[in-house]
C-alpha cells in the first residue's frame, strides 16, 4: 500500500488474504483494532424513488394544507397570522423528511428545527396536543401518497421512513414544548413575585392588572391574602408542588415565597376561608394568619397588611388557633402598632356601645373594673346580677364579641381602653394615631 494513502500514525493493515496469516518463526499477530469510522449508508430507495420523492415536495405540502384546513378545526379557528405560521410550519415538516430521506447519513430534522422559522410565541398559540396532531396529518399525509413517491419495490423503505421519521418528530416536539414549559415556568415564577411584592404594597396600576391577567388570574369572586412560614427554603420542586396545590384549592391563586415566608393570594366565588384552611399543611410550623375577605384583587393589600401584622403579633397570644383570622388578633395588632386594628377595635366596639341606650359602656366597664363579676358589677350599679347579665348579653349582640367568654371580654377592654384614650385626646386622635 503507497505510503500516500496512509494517515499519519495510521496502524498498516495487511492484504484481505494475508490478514489471517501468522509471519513465519513468529507468533500470531495481534488483531488490529479498527478505527471508529461513520457508517456510509445507501441512499433510501433507487435513484428513481429518490427523484420521486425530491420532486414531490409541492404536491405534499399542498396536500398537508388542504387536510389542516379540513381535519383540524383548532387549525381554523387561529387569527390568519398563526395560521400562516402553522402552515409554514407544515411545510418544513415536508421539506425536512424529503431532506433526511435524501442524506440517510443525517439524523431526523425535529421540530426545533421545523419550529425555526415560526416565532417562539407560537407554543403559546398552540399546544403540545396540537402540535401532534399537525405532525400526524404531515406524517399521514406522506404516508397516503408513498405508493406514488416509491419506485416499484421500494414501497416498504419509504414506509419505514415514514415511521422512522415520525417517531423522531414527535419526541422531538415533547422535547420542544418540555423546554418551553421551563422557560416559561420560571419566567411565571419572577413575574408572580414581582405581582404579589406590587400588591402587597398597595401599588396597584393599569401595568400591574395586565401583568396579573398575564398571570391567568381570572377575577371572579373575592379575594383574600393568607401568610406563615416555611421550614426551610423551597426549592423549584416544592415551590412548583406549593403553586400547583393553590390553584386546586381556589379558582384564582397566586404564591409569594418571600425568604422563609409564604404570601399566598386566593381569589374565586367559592368559600375561601375553607379554601385556605385546605393549604395549612403547606405552611411550616408557627402561626398563620388569614386575612380578611376583600372584594378583588386590586383590593387586596388591606387584607395582605391585616394578615402580615397579624403574623408579627400572633406570638403574643399563645392559645391562637391555627390558622387564625386577623380579625381575632385585634389587641395583638394594636400592641405592636396596627392603626388600622385600633381604628376597627374602636368602630366595632367602643363607639357602638357609647351610642347605645341603656348603659350598655357603663355596665361593660363596671363588669370588666371588679374582676368579671356579675354580683359586684351588680352592687357597683346598684342593679341586680341579672340586669348585669341581661345587659352584657345586649353588648354582645352590639359588637360581636361576648363579655362572658375569657378572650372576647379582653378584647372588650382593649377596645374601652382605646376608646377612652381618643375621647380623652378629642374628636380627631383616631386619625392622628
Amino acid at each position: 500500500m503507497s505510503s500516500s494513502l496512509r494517515g499519519a500514525g495510521s496502524t498498516p493493515v495487511a492484504p484481505p488474504d494475508k490478514q489471517d496469516a501468522p509471519a513465519s518463526g513468529a507468533r500470531s499477530r495481534r488483531p488490529v483494532t479498527a478505527r471508529a469510522r461513520t457508517p456510509v449508508l445507501e441512499a433510501r430507495g433507487g435513484p428513481e424513488t429518490q427523484r420521486r420523492v425530491r420532486d414531490s415536495a409541492g404536491l405534499l405540502s399542498g396536500a398537508a394544507m388542504r387536510r389542516l384546513d379540513e381535519d383540524l378545526e383548532w387549525y381554523r379557528a387561529l387569527p390568519a397570522e398563526d395560521r400562516s405560521w402553522v402552515g409554514l410550519v407544515a411545510q418544513a415538516g415536508i421539506t425536512a423528511f424529503v431532506t433526511w430521506f435524501a442524506e440517510p447519513t443525517r439524523p431526523p430534522h425535529g421540530v426545533g428545527d421545523i419550529f425555526a422559522a415560526a416565532p417562539p410565541e407560537l407554543t403559546r398559540s398552540i399546544s403540545l396536543q396540537h402540535t401532534l396532531q399537525l405532525v400526524r396529518v404531515v406524517v399521514d399525509v406522506v404516508e397516503t401518497h408513498s405508493d406514488r413517491l416509491a419506485a416499484p419495490g421500494d414501497e416498504r423503505e419509504v414506509r419505514e421512513a415514514v415511521l422512522r421519521y415520525s417517531r423522531e418528530v414527535a419526541f422531538s416536539a415533547a422535547e420542544v414544548y418540555a423546554r418551553a414549559a421551563e422557560v416559561r415556568g420560571a419566567w411565571d415564577a419572577r413575574l408572580e413575585a414581582l405581582v404579589v411584592d406590587a400588591l402587597v404594597r398597595g401599588d396597584v396600576d393599569d401595568a400591574l392588572r395586565s401583568r396579573i391577567a398575564a398571570l391567568g388570574w381570572s377575577g371572579r369572586g373575592s379575594t383574600l391574602v393568607m401568610v406563615g412560614t416555611t421550614t426551610s427554603a423551597l426549592d423549584d420542586v416544592r415551590a412548583a408542588e406549593l403553586r400547583r396545590a393553590t390553584r386546586r384549592a381556589a379558582d384564582d391563586a397566586l404564591v409569594g415565597i418571600q425568604g422563609d415566608r409564604l404570601v399566598v393570594f386566593l381569589g374565586g366565588e367559592g368559600d375561601l376561608r375553607a379554601a385556605a384552611s385546605t393549604l395549612l399543611p403547606r405552611f411550616g410550623p408557627g402561626p398563620v394568619v388569614i386575612g380578611p375577605v376583600v372584594g378583588d384583587l386590586t383590593d387586596s393589600a388591606r387584607s395582605a397588611r391585616a394578615a402580615l401584622s397579624g403574623l408579627l403579633a400572633a406570638p403574643a397570644w399563645e392559645q391562637a388557633p391555627r390558622p387564625v383570622q386577623a380579625e381575632e388578633l385585634l389587641p395583638e395588632r394594636v400592641l405592636i402598632g396596627d392603626v388600622t386594628a385600633r381604628r376597627t377595635l374602636v368602630a366595632q366596639a367602643f363607639a357602638p356601645l357609647a351610642a347605645s341606650p341603656g348603659s350598655l359602656l357603663e355596665t361593660l366597664s363596671a363588669y370588666l373594673g371588679t374582676g368579671r363579676s356579675l354580683e359586684a358589677a351588680a352592687r357597683t350599679l346598684f342593679v341586680h346580677p341579672n340586669t348585669v347579665r341581661y345587659r352584657l348579653r345586649r353588648v354582645a349582640d352590639v359588637t360581636g364579641w361576648d363579655p362572658l367568654d375569657a378572650r372576647e371580654s379582653y378584647v372588650l377592654q382593649i377596645a374601652l381602653a382605646l376608646g377612652r384614650l381618643d375621647a380623652a385626646d378629642g374628636p380627631t386622635s383616631g386619625t392622628a394615631r
